[in-house]
């Protein structure tokens, strides 16, 4: 199965990344997640697979955070991972994924582990 990374060009944390996927001879597939964000299904599958719960990949200091009142305890993680999907700005960033793994590429090299 083809390398994944969900990318934003503006990030820098996503950029270091991506050039070092290609520094290990790894050309992923590029998924602009803010363009083409993933559905609620494939981010919850994405979140198991990197055995994080979506408030440990949301970025809290983004506007619709707040505005959605998504940290309420009360929330349930699918009504969580519906809001990320939803407003894809929220989700942090990079993931890569492969072969049913995922990391979070913060620091970059994290994301070695799973190729």
């Amino acid at each position: 199965m083809a390398v994944r990374i969900y990318h934003n060009p503006r990030c820098s944390k996503s950029r270091q990344t991506l050039a070092l996927l290609r520094e290990n001879g790894v050309e992923p597939e590029i998924v602009e997640y803010l363009k083409t964000p993933p559905s609620a299904k494939e981010l919850d599958a994405l979140l198991t697979a990197m055995a994080l719960e979506p408030r440990d990949a949301m970025r809290r200091k983004e506007a619709p955070y707040k505005e959605l009142g998504l940290d309420d305890p009360a929330l349930d993680r699918a009504a969580l991972v519906k809001a990320m999907a939803e407003n894809p700005i929220l989700i942090e960033r990079p993931i890569v994924s492969k072969d049913g793994k995922a990391a979070m590429g913060r620091p970059p090299e994290a994301v070695l582990e799973i190729l």
